[in-house]
């Protein structure tokens, strides 16, 4: 799996989100918590873009009329029909065993840490001398 710089951290504000083309698919990466999530930007119910899904909490319920929220903000629910996702696995809450969102692991590394392309041109050693520029081949 190819790594894609998409960011700086400040460029996507906590709470925020970036979409990204990466090899022609559109991603959405959101800033949530102090952590990142990477997801393909398509609902799998009717392709509705999840950059503009509503970031909610995990809404559970011991019993009737008691309501516990946990998660904030970890849960997409789709701006068109509601449907839910866990944003860590992109796990469906409507029908778990059958729809799932793609998600895509994410870093946060210092800028020095990451490693140059892949693609190096080939260098040789060049001097000076009396006018005349000289490569070492």
């Amino acid at each position: 799996m190819a790594r894609h710089i998409v960011a700086r951290t400040t460029e996507i504000p906590p709470g925020g989100n970036k979409v990204v083309d990466i090899a022609g698919r559109d991603i959405v990466v959101f800033h949530i918590n102090g952590e990142f999530f990477a997801l393909l930007n398509r609902c799998p119910h009717e392709g509705a873009p999840l950059e503009k899904a509503a970031c909610v909490a995990r809404l559970t319920s011991p019993e009737p009329g008691v309501y516990q929220r946990s998660r904030v903000g970890e849960m997409l629910r789709c701006a068109w029909h509601g449907w839910e996702f866990d944003m860590r696995n992109g796990q469906s809450w409507f029908d778990p065993k059958r729809v799932k969102i793609r998600s895509y692991p994410v870093a946060v590394e210092r800028g020095e840490e990451l490693q140059k392309g892949p693609y190096v041109a080939e260098t040789f050693p060049v001097h000076v001398e009396d006018s005349y520029v000289i490569v070492e081949v």
